[in-house]
């Protein structure tokens, strides 16, 4: 059974989800891909993963670089968990293109090239938003393209890291 908590943040309401150990979701409510069955068959709880969650929302929404990430648990293919370990390289207040971690995919499978719109596949399937920061994947040009939950929150979050750097 998944457990489920509710975090404000200053840019939307948050669904957080745990197994019981690990946080396995994070979502802006009512977004893309928002699992909105998951959700209805969850139990509402105070875990200690939600607690280290939100301290760490707490600290990111405050314009500060967390220093420690909560346990998380991705539960997802191969293909998509290669593109969050990339994800979680990106550091605070900086961005890359989907076209650069094809580039990164390719070379880790010894391939000759990988799809940029594939990587998008993948980072707008991300069910740990945030955390693993897939806002700050950006077009070729460096355009704020497609955010599953919304083009104005990417451009909060980025903004945020911005002004805090």
């Amino acid at each position: 059974m998944n457990n489920i908590f509710h975090y404000t943040s200053p840019i939307g309401d948050i669904t957080l989800a745990s197994d019981g150990e690990a946080l396995t979701g994070l979502w802006f409510d009512e977004q893309k891909f928002y699992p909105q069955d998951l959700i209805e068959k969850s139990n509402e709880s105070e875990l200690p993963v939600f607690t280290q969650t939100c301290k760490w929302l707490d600290t990111y929404f405050n314009g500060k670089v967390p220093d420690f990430t909560p346990l998380i648990s991705l539960h997802t293919t191969p293909f998509r968990k290669a593109v969050y370990d990339i994800l979680l390289t990106i550091p605070y207040g900086h961005t890359m293109t989907y076209g650069e971690i094809a580039r990164i995919i390719a070379e880790q499978r010894g391939i000759e090239r990988m799809s940029a719109q594939a990587i998008g596949g993948a980072v707008g399937h991300n069910p740990i938003s945030i955390i693993v920061p897939c806002h700050r994947v950006v077009g070729a040009d460096g355009d704020l393209t497609g955010y599953a939950g919304g083009l104005d929150k990417k451009k909060a979050l980025l903004k945020l890291e911005k002004n805090s750097i």
